[in-house]
């Protein structure tokens, strides 16, 4: 990770945690994520919110107006919004996309839930979709999400990442892995 966005990334951590205890505290954590949900589908829809959470050009209180007007439209909880508000008063709007991936993996931990993001030579049918998140079940002892993608340049098999664990079956990794092999040999 590079300097700036570890920066950054430690920035929305402390954020993160604040607003998400204030919402444990509240017993709001269903409406927090339903929060990061709706900001997540805002930043990715307008170019105008990701423009005013970056650019220098807007000012403190421009940045803290707008973020007032969105929370009340978006119908925001009290712990976000006022996140977003002492976020725009302190200048660090331009780590809203770290915030939300900060949330997403307290509210997850909190639901004693995982992400395995999964990536596949062709996609996955609903009953191997439900073996795997069982067999990942069965390996962390929590609730697996698989956040899928498609890549047909593995040509077959798939690969698998859990936290810092990597399992690649892929036919691509085999040949490249047979290739080198071959190579040593010669």
């Amino acid at each position: 990770m590079s300097e700036p966005a570890s920066i950054s990334a430690s920035i929305a951590g402390r954020y993160a945690l604040a607003i998400f205890e204030l919402s444990s505290d509240s017993k709001t954590i269903p409406a927090l994520e339903a929060d990061v949900a709706a900001l997540r589908e805002a930043l990715a829809s307008s170019s105008d919110l990701r423009d005013l959470t970056v650019s220098p050009v807007y000012t403190r209180d421009e940045q803290m107006k707008v973020v007032a007007e969105l929370a009340g439209k978006m119908s925001l909880s009290s712990a976000m919004s006022n996140g977003l508000q002492l976020m725009a008063a302190k200048r660090r709007l331009f780590t809203l996309p770290q915030l939300l991936v900060a949330l997403s993996d307290l509210i997850a931990d909190h639901k004693g839930e995982v992400t395995a993001e999964v990536t596949s030579a062709s996609e996955l049918s609903a009953a191997q979709a439900k073996k795997l998140a069982e067999t990942l079940h069965t390996q962390t002892g929590k609730t697996v999400k698989l956040d899928t993608a498609v890549d047909e340049s593995l040509i077959g098999g798939m690969i698998v990442k859990l936290g810092s664990r990597m399992i690649d079956t892929s036919i691509r990794s085999k040949l490249a892995t047979l290739k080198n092999a071959m190579k040593e040999v010669g």
